[in-house]
């Protein structure tokens, strides 16, 4: 569950955030973002809300679309920059996909959006190298 502060609630938030803001789309939903300067932003104030629509599916599955969008944003607040306003847009592909695809939908659009850090490969940015099997060498084989 979202805290009271990391809500939005009024109808002008949304239209806000919706008309000013940018949005990054992917397959699953939409997201909508509005950053303000943080020196002007209560500390930690980073709000979302959700547009779950009819589309979507019945009652059943609107809602559980919407529980899986706020446990998704709730683990992301503390990464988001102070002052963010989000709206996240369930598009109708939404209603049969899983939390992990979800999720996977979420984080590209807020990296495309410039909200949440880029991914970067393990290690110290080298690329990998195979691991080697430590076996005995091969003295052919006796057929």
């Amino acid at each position: 569950m979202l805290p009271v502060a990391a809500r939005l609630r009024r109808s002008e938030d949304f239209r806000v955030v919706l008309r000013r803001g940018s949005r990054a789309g992917r397959r699953h939903l939409v997201v909508h973002a509005l950053t303000t300067d943080p020196s002007e932003a209560a500390p930690d104030a980073v709000r979302a809300g959700f547009v779950v629509s009819k589309a979507v599916g019945n009652s059943v599955v609107r809602h559980r679309v919407s529980r899986r969008l706020r446990h998704l944003v709730f683990a992301r607040l503390g990464t988001l920059p102070a002052g963010s306003s989000l709206v996240v847009r369930a598009l109708p592909p939404a209603a049969s996909a899983s939390s992990a695809e979800l999720g996977a939908d979420l984080d590209a659009a807020l990296r495309r959006l410039g909200l949440a850090p880029h991914r970067r490969p393990a290690g110290d940015g080298a690329p990998r190298q195979p691991r080697q099997q430590d076996t005995a060498p091969d003295h052919g084989s006796a057929v």
